[in-house]
This record gives structure tokens, sequence and C-alpha cells, in this order.
């Protein structure tokens, strides 16, 4: 049996948000946690996941699962990304733009736990439209899986 509590873990794990959301039943309210994390290991991989349970350490166990499952990679350009995008995913736009070195990471809530653990230093950004942290969540991911490569790029012009 794997002791999981013990084992250093390749990625780096934030929760974004932990919600104590309800059910209404003839007898009452049910009470359940929904779980909303981020795993990166700090070198252009990251993954985002959701998970719900009875208590809250199960629900982060459940969306760290998820999220482990969920992990895409996306090029680094140094310590920021290749190019400009802005992607709209659901009600959430999410605007990114490359930053000089030392610029650090200018971003709010949820599009900064998810670039801090992905190992982007320096990026300018911007979410627009909604302001619920699940759907900003995916619109950020979104925007780093359409980011290519300068040599992709090049490629695609000629």
């Amino acid at each position: 049996m794997r002791d999981n509590q013990n084992t250093p873990s390749e990625f780096e794990e934030k929760i974004i948000a932990l919600d104590r959301v309800t059910r209404v039943v003839k007898g009452g309210r049910r009470f359940r946690f929904r779980a909303t994390v981020v795993v990166g290991d700090g070198a252009g991989r990251v993954g985002v996941g959701v998970g719900k349970g009875a208590d809250a350490p199960t629900s982060i166990i459940k969306a760290v699962a998820t999220a482990k499952k969920a992990i895409i990679t996306f090029p680094l350009k140094n310590s920021t990304i290749p190019h400009q995008v802005q992607v709209r995913s659901d009600g959430a736009i999410v605007f990114m733009k490359p930053a000089a070195p030392g610029t650090g990471v200018i971003a709010g809530g949820t599009v900064r736990s998810i670039l801090e653990v992905a190992g982007v230093k320096d990026i300018l950004t911007k979410a627009l439209g909604s302001s619920n942290k699940i759907n900003n969540a995916y619109a950020t991911i979104a925007a780093l899986q359409s980011l290519q490569a300068d040599e992709e790029k090049k490629e695609v012009k000629k």
C-alpha cells in the first residue's frame, strides 16, 4: 500500500475555491463541499479540477485527482508567454500579454493562482466578463492551451 502523505509530489497544489453547497430535500438541506484546485509543476504544465464530497478533505482529494488527469502543457519563453492571447470560455474572457523580466505576475485571484503554479513569472493579464472562479479557471486554461511556441508560429505564417 502506498502512503500518499509522505511521498513528495512533483506537482504544487493550490486551492482556488472551497465552497459549501446545499441540496434541498424533503427533510431539509443536505450540505456538501465543492473544491476547485489547480496543480502545476512550475515549468509549463498545469491542470484544474473540481471535486465534490461530504467533507472538505474528501472534495479536495477528488479535485486534485481530477486536476492531475486534466494537465495541459504550454510553451514558455524565458519567464513569460510567447505571445499575446485572448480567449472566451462560457461567460469569462481572459486576456494575457507577455511582460518584460522583473514585471511579475499582474493578475487577479484565479488567474494568478494558475499562472503561479504553472511557472509563469512575468505576465500582464485581465479577466473580463464573469467573476465566477470556475469559469475564469477554465478560460485561463483555454488561453494557455491556445499558446504556440515561436517556432510553430513561424511555420504557420510561411
